[in-house]
């Protein structure tokens, strides 16, 4: 079984108050884009020697590799459900990792989804969503896979009909590490704004002024460089420009081809069609 597990963006990101459990309330909208990993589900060759094997390649994350959600994936779901055989995953990454598009998220929640799939577990949406809260906030919108505004920690959605077919998409990651720490660090929790659902229902053409992400006045000062690619964009003719999720990647969607702009060469770049 072949999988293709997406990027998202967050079309605006406000973070409304900070919870008594320390971590925040938000309101987003998250959008599933063309960009894809590609995870492989195949049953153990050798299941004396491993239960659950995992092979990465393409952009390879740091890290343990016993801590990659699919992996976690598998023995989420192994503990309910002992029939669960032995498994081979091997995950190819192009979805640059701590970029604020969600790849590690996405990888998980589609482990769950293939793994359910394929050794027919006969879990619903709901349970899926239920186990994908387990690996992680942004988890559950992977099993979505459609447009959803996000609320509570971003683990609970709500679809909503809004498409941008038609529009161009541009991701550039400028291969900057931003903490989730050095991102809270200078946010100020308010929750007297505009919904981002409201302002989703507005011409595009409206959005630049009103549909902000917190985190860029975090993070912007710390890291000129990012700042700098969303006006690149802007000035590249972008209808709308934004960070996603709390970095470093920023896009632009633009209504027609996109101007011309120079990034250098170590930069990640991504452009299809939304």
């Amino acid at each position: 079984m072949i999988l293709f597990p997406p990027a998202k963006i967050n079309l605006g990101l406000r973070i409304l108050r900070k919870r008594a459990d320390g971590f925040h309330d938000l309101d987003t909208v998250f959008y599933p884009t063309a960009l894809t990993d590609v995870l492989e589900i195949l049953p153990s060759s050798h299941p004396s020697n491993t239960a659950v094997e995992l092979k990465v390649s393409g952009i390879v994350p740091t890290g343990d590799p016993e801590g990659n959600l699919c992996m976690k994936a598998w023995r989420l779901l192994k503990a309910d459900h002992p029939q669960l055989p032995p498994v081979y995953m091997h995950l190819h990454k192009n979805i640059p990792t701590g970029a604020g598009l969600g790849g590690g998220s996405a990888d998980g929640a589609y482990a769950l989804r293939g793994l359910n799939e394929k050794f027919k577990l006969g879990l619903a949406r709901e349970q899926l969503i239920e186990y994908a809260a387990q690996l992680g906030s942004d988890c559950p919108f992977f099993i979505y896979d459609e447009p959803c505004v996000g609320s509570g920690r971003g683990e609970i959605l709500e679809p909503i009909s809004l498409s941008l077919n038609g529009y161009q998409l541009v991701l550039v990651n400028p291969d900057i590490h931003v903490s989730t720490k050095e991102a809270f660090a200078g946010i100020h929790p308010n929750d007297q704004v505009k919904s981002v659902r409201s302002i989703m229902e507005q011409p595009i053409d409206t959005w630049q002024d009103e549909l902000l992400n917190d985190f860029e006045a975090s993070i912007f000062p710390n890291h000129p460089e990012i700042a700098r690619i969303k006006q690149q964009l802007l000035d590249a003719g972008a209808v709308y420009a934004s960070m996603s999720g709390s970095g470093s990647t920023v896009y632009g969607i633009f209504k027609g081809e996109p101007g011309r702009v120079e990034f250098p060469e170590h930069y990640f770049i991504y452009r299809s069609r939304m």
